[in-house]
């Protein structure tokens, strides 16, 4: 298996709304518009996973101040903040034929690297609970129920605070 992570291009738009179509419920799932915009907006916090030359998967988020992800910041591009102390996490996502080859986690380590080398004081997420223990294994930290609503679903604040 040949993987290759690299920062998201324009072009790669479609392939990428594919993906997400794939790893979340439509009621969960950025529109194809959103990612979009998030490419364009904060590319250099959106990475794709590709083998063969077919992106699998991708990891994106913006910046932020605030050590918890509220809904809006999953929809408004003009709430990323360039200069931010966390990077955010709004999706991990792998297509199911590719998943359990760490692949997952190699994006996660990705973007973590690349947050510390940007000088941020973390990053944070919101996931489901059977989800916590995987992301405790980066390092993160269960900071209970989330105030988000996103998708209708109950989600979990998690944040990795970098050593200063």
């Amino acid at each position: 298996m040949n993987l290759v992570i690299r920062q998201v291009k324009p072009e790669d738009l479609p392939a990428v709304a594919e993906v997400e179509l794939a790893c979340f419920p439509e009621a969960e799932a950025a529109p194809r518009e959103v990612l979009g915009e998030r490419i364009r907006v904060f590319p250099g916090s959106f990475f794709v996973a590709e083998i063969d030359n077919k992106i699998v998967g991708f990891i994106n988020g913006s910046v932020t101040n605030d050590e918890v992800i509220s809904d809006e910041l999953f929809s408004n591009t003009n709430l990323h903040l360039s200069q931010g102390k966390y990077q955010a996490i709004f999706g991990l996502d792998v297509v199911p034929q590719y998943r359990k080859k760490g692949i997952a986690a190699q994006l996660m380590k990705y973007l973590i690297q690349k947050a510390k080398e940007a000088g941020r004081k973390g990053v944070i997420l919101t996931c489901k609970e059977h989800l916590i223990p995987y992301y405790q294994t980066f390092g993160y930290m269960n900071k209970g129920v989330s105030q988000s609503t996103h998708g209708g679903a109950i989600w979990y604040d998690m944040i990795l605070k970098f050593a200063d």
